[in-house]
C-alpha cells in the first residue's frame, strides 16, 4: 500500500483524492432527473473515486478534494456535496451488504445440496464396492467419489474465495460515504479531470 500513497498528494497526514472539474454538475449523471442531492454519480467520476479509495487500506485517512473554476467555486457547497456522496455511496454500501447476504444464503443452500449429493455418492460407492469387484465396478466407484467431491466445488468456492471481494467493496463504499469533501479553486494541481 505504500506505493499507492506515493501517487497521491498528502496534507497533514491525510491522502488527497483529487478531481479537477469544469463544473460541479460534471460529477453527477446529467440524465438523472432526481434532485441534486439524490442524483447518481457520473460513471467515470464514480470509477475514479472507487479506484482511488481501493488503492489505500480502509483505515487510511483520506479526503476528497474537488477543484472548480472560480465562478463554480462560489456556487458549490461542500456540505451539500458531502451529503450527496454520502447518500450515493451509502446506497452502494447497502447494496454490497445485500449482495454479501445473498451470496452466503446461496452458499448455505449449495453446501446442503452438495453434502446431500456427496453423501448419496459415497453410499452408492460403498454399495458398489461391496457388490462388485470387477473393473467396471471399480471405475464406477471412483467416478462416484470424484463427482461427489466436484459437487462440493461451488460451496467451497463461495465460503473460501467469493465473499472477500464483495466484503471489500462494502468497506470501500462505506469509506467513501464517510469521506470529508473539500472544494478548492481550480488553479491548484489535480489528479483527474472530468
Amino acid at each position: 500500500m505504500a506505493e499507492a500513497g506515493s501517487r497521491y498528494r498528502q496534507e497533514g497526514g491525510v491522502s488527497l483524492i483529487e478531481i479537477k472539474l469544469s463544473t460541479i454538475h460534471r460529477l453527477f449523471n446529467s440524465f438523472d432527473p432526481s434532485p441534486f442531492h439524490a442524483r447518481d454519480l457520473d460513471t467515470d467520476a464514480e470509477a475514479w473515486i472507487v479506484g482511488a479509495v481501493r488503492d489505500f487500506a480502509i483505515a487510511s485517512p483520506l479526503k476528497l478534494v474537488l477543484y472548480l473554476p472560480r465562478e463554480e467555486f462560489e456556487k458549490a457547497a461542500a456540505s451539500t456535496l458531502e451529503r450527496a456522496l454520502a447518500s450515493y455511496f451509502g446506497d452502494r454500501h447497502e447494496g454490497a451488504l445485500r449482495d454479501l447476504r445473498y451470496l452466503f444464503r446461496t452458499g448455505r443452500f449449495a453446501l446442503l445440496a452438495g453434502m446431500a449429493f456427496l453423501t448419496a455418492c459415497l453410499v452408492s460407492r460403498h454399495l458398489l464396492l461391496n457388490s462388485s469387484g470387477q473393473m467396471i465396478g471399480q471405475i464406477a466407484t471412483e467416478g462416484l467419489l470424484i463427482i461427489g467431491w466436484v459437487a462440493m466445488w461451488r460451496p467451497i468456492e463461495i465460503f473460501l474465495y467469493d465473499w472477500w471481494p464483495v466484503r471489500r467493496m462494502a468497506q470501500v463504499y462505506a469509506k467513501i460515504a464517510s469521506l470529508p469533501v473539500e472544494i478548492r479553486v481550480r488553479e491548484a494541481t489535480a489528479e483527474h479531470q472530468a
